[in-house]
């Protein structure tokens, strides 16, 4: 069963998910944010337009219409002296009127083509002044100089009938252009404060933007995250019963209804666990106490059968030594039979005595020096190695924490089984490495016998599994299954290398220092098999 099956699916606003929230909410703020800034375009366009017009036009026009009053200005005042003095300095400024009008005039056109009411009273402005000087200031300024001109006092009336005129029509040109400009700078005054109050509302948007992006993150987001991780670590701190609450938009509180849902399968689990746990303790517990019953078993077993067997042996031998000869060749056999497997039962229960005390008598673990240990070891089987010639060689070998009893032992097995098992026509070569491995001591002991074929490397740990008879090679089986559970008891393991071919190759570890618990004991099924072949 899914999440949403579990939850019920709520409906409307609640049922919004954070992506569909935030999906609408960059929508609406980016088409508020693009209104907004249209609006703040059309502005700006407005206020360059008008500007522009503004600088280029209005008061360029205004200039131009003062700078043409000026030079009619001039003109009717030259007209005026040359016709009062007939001086010829007077026409200087009428000429220069005349070349400045023209140039104020063709500017004004350029700058109100697309204004009728303007060229209109440019119009004016030049026929009043076209009228004035073909009747005045043309005829007076052809007059000779040296004297007034008779035409001067004849048309003085006229003249200033025509000229009024003129500055009647400059006054309206620039009352009109005035008023255009005015106009045109309280539209720029306008739009300029229209357009700071779109600008601040694009800033003020902008700032109750972020605080609702904060706000609706701190609750929609951050909130229920902040509540759910709070949950989360209450239940990682052992409060497995602590629910979680699904709160926020409607994928975190389904994210919150799974990891509840996880929080109540795993309180399930928990408990089935501990329950499997105490289960497994109760075993371990009932394993522990049956193979220390294993344990004291043999050791008694062993013991205790040594006396009644020591007699048999003891019996036997002397029936021997007494009747051998006299009785028929079958008796005789018979009483070798009976002599052979007491001694065979003596040498497996004291092997078997031997094999129970490792772990249980022997384990005082101090510093043991490897050499010294296997120097000992080679002077205890230094008959059955000057007997085969065999060499032996070791690499330097290291000092552990370890039982020294239980390290003589090991080797004077692994030792003793490479001298035996050798070919018949070759001396032993034997050669003994370690190395440290992985935080262990890696040991081999390599030889040139017999070897051990693959299919029989894990049955030679076997305690009293023999691969030949005594009749080929003497011993009770139980040396390498000895020198496992001494491996083990010290925090290793051993085990026949499957790729050496010349021989037999034994490795096992050993840890520098003993471990908190000891290794895995195989004493039972050694017990039991002892028991059977004895």
């Amino acid at each position: 069963m899914t999440g949403d099956e579990r939850q019920p699916r709520p409906r409307g606003l609640s049922a919004w998910t954070t992506r569909r929230w935030l999906r609408v909410g960059v929508a609406v703020s980016l088409a508020v944010l693009a209104l907004l800034g249209v609006a703040g375009t059309w502005v700006l366009s407005r206020t360059e337009s008008i500007s522009r017009d503004l600088v280029d036009t209005r008061s360029p026009a205004l200039t131009t219409a003062i700078r043409l009053e000026s030079a009619i200005l001039n003109q009717e005042t030259g007209i005026r002296g040359y016709g009062i003095t007939g001086t010829p300095e007077f026409i200087a400024p009428y000429r220069q009127g005349i070349a400045t009008q023209e140039e104020s005039t063709a500017r004004l056109g350029e700058l109100l083509h697309d204004e009728p009411a303007g060229l209109d009273d440019l119009k004016a402005v030049r026929d009043a002044t076209t009228r004035w000087q073909q009747r005045i200031a043309r005829p007076i300024a052809a007059a000779p100089p040296g004297s007034p001109p008779p035409l001067a006092a004849e048309r003085a009336a006229e003249g200033k009938a025509a000229f009024d005129d003129v500055r009647a029509a400059l006054s309206r040109q620039q009352e009109r252009l005035r008023a255009d400009r005015t106009r045109a700078r309280d539209d720029l005054m306008a739009t300029m404060a229209l357009r700071n109050w779109v600008f601040s509302a694009i800033g003020m948007f902008i700032v109750v933007l972020t605080a609702l992006v904060f706000e609706g993150l701190r609750r929609g987001i951050n909130g229920p995250l902040d509540r759910l991780g709070a949950d989360a670590r209450a239940i990682a701190g052992g409060d497995f019963d602590h629910p979680i609450t699904p709160t926020g938009p409607a994928d975190l509180r389904r994210l919150s209804g799974e990891i509840d849902f996880m929080r109540r399968r795993l309180v399930r689990e928990l408990a089935f666990t501990e329950e499997a746990r105490l289960r497994l303790d109760a075993q371990a517990a009932d394993l522990q106490r049956s193979n220390a019953e294993l344990e004291q078993f043999a050791y008694v077993a062993s013991h205790d059968l040594q006396e009644p067997l020591r007699k048999v042996s003891s019996f036997t031998q002397l029936l021997q030594r007494r009747y051998g000869g006299q009785l028929d060749s079958r008796a005789d056999q018979y009483i070798d039979f009976a002599v052979d497997g007491a001694n065979r039962m003596q040498t497996l229960i004291s092997d078997l005595l031997d094999f129970s005390r490792v772990g249980r008598l022997h384990n005082a673990q101090q510093s043991v020096d490897l050499d010294k240990v296997l120097e000992r070891t080679l002077s205890t089987l230094s008959v059955g190695i000057e007997e085969t010639g065999a060499t032996i060689t070791h690499d330097p070998l290291p000092t552990l924490v370890a039982d020294p009893t239980q390290m003589g032992m090991l080797w004077q097995n692994l030792i003793g089984n490479a001298v035996k098992f050798h070919r018949p026509d070759e001396a032993p070569e034997i050669h003994v490495t370690a190395a440290r491995e992985d935080g262990l001591w890696r040991f081999t002991v390599t030889d040139n016998g017999i070897g051990i074929a693959p299919e029989y490397a894990e049955k030679v740990f076997v305690i009293f599994q023999r691969l030949h008879t005594k009749d080929v090679y003497s011993g009770s089986g139980i040396g390498l299954a000895m020198c496992k559970k001494i491996v083990e008891f010290h925090g290793g393991a051993i085990s026949v290398d499957p790729d050496y071919r010349d021989g037999a190759r034994i490795v096992f570890t050993l840890a520098p220092e003993p471990p908190a618990t000891p290794g895995p004991s195989s004493l039972p099924q050694a017990t039991r098999s002892g028991l059977e072949q004895a």
